[in-house]
């Protein structure tokens, strides 16, 4: 499914023009990025929780020299589903 998809679900499910859905679904995924990006997780009941974490330096290796080398710190986004969503895909 793609943004455009989502639009036309937007319009025709609940009644907003094309514009309007698409003002709409830009400004949900503006609100959910710029929380992200702040490091603040996000929770949306129903649908799961984005859970932003910290990951600290560590040692690896270049597979194809062997060669040791430091991969840096960074933040990973990482998704959990919640019980409801999980039941409804499996059902």
């Amino acid at each position: 499914m793609t943004k455009v998809d989502i639009v036309e679900r937007i319009n025709s499910e609940l009644g907003f023009s094309k514009k309007e859905a698409l003002d709409l679904l830009e400004g949900v995924i503006t609100i959910v990025k710029t929380t992200l990006e702040s490091g603040e997780n996000l929770k949306l009941s129903g649908f799961g929780n984005f859970i932003v974490k910290q990951k600290a330096d560590r040692r690896g290796r270049n597979p194809q020299t062997g060669e040791a080398l430091t991969i840096e710190a960074r933040r990973v986004l990482k998704f959990k589903p919640s019980a409801l969503l999980r039941d409804a895909i499996n059902t």
